[in-house]
């Protein structure tokens, strides 16, 4: 009887040890590795953010990961709704907003000739962030550059 008990324990041990391991693989392969650059990021897994009545994805691009970000916005321009959910930041200047800061990791010219490239269907955009309308099912990126 007591081989019995040992028995099942072992095979309730063994499912439940299996079933961790698969939620650990199967959530492994959502998030970036929060190494370099990744290690000052606000979010390290696809998100989505905001209300409105307009939806748009914009991929953040950093050394061999990506995140996708999903918002839901009123506002006009894909600078306005990823500034009204603190996705980036920078500095005003002469021709429009100079993003420095994206998902918590800062690129910056200054210190060592990086920035924030921003895409536009796969083309690199004609116009900045701040001024770009959004467009229903258009592909937004804003990739780490070096």
């Amino acid at each position: 009887m007591n081989n019995t008990k040992t028995t099942t324990a072992k095979r309730l041990l063994a499912v439940v040890l299996s079933l961790f391991m698969l939620v650990v693989c199967v959530s492994c392969g959502e998030k970036v590795d929060a190494e370099g650059l990744w290690a000052n990021a606000t979010y390290l897994s696809d998100t989505t953010l905001g209300e409105g009545s307009k939806t748009i994805a914009v991929e953040v691009k950093v050394e061999e990961q990506s995140v996708t970000f999903t918002v839901k916005t009123d506002a006009e321009t894909v600078g306005a709704a990823l500034l009204e959910n603190n996705l980036i930041a920078g500095d005003e200047g002469e021709y429009g907003l100079y993003v420095k800061v994206v998902n918590g990791i800062t690129a910056d010219y200054d210190v060592d000739q990086s920035y924030w490239a921003f895409y536009l269907n796969g083309e690199y955009a004609t116009s900045g962030v701040d001024t770009t309308a959004i467009t229903d099912g258009a592909h937004y990126e804003l990739v780490y550059t070096k």
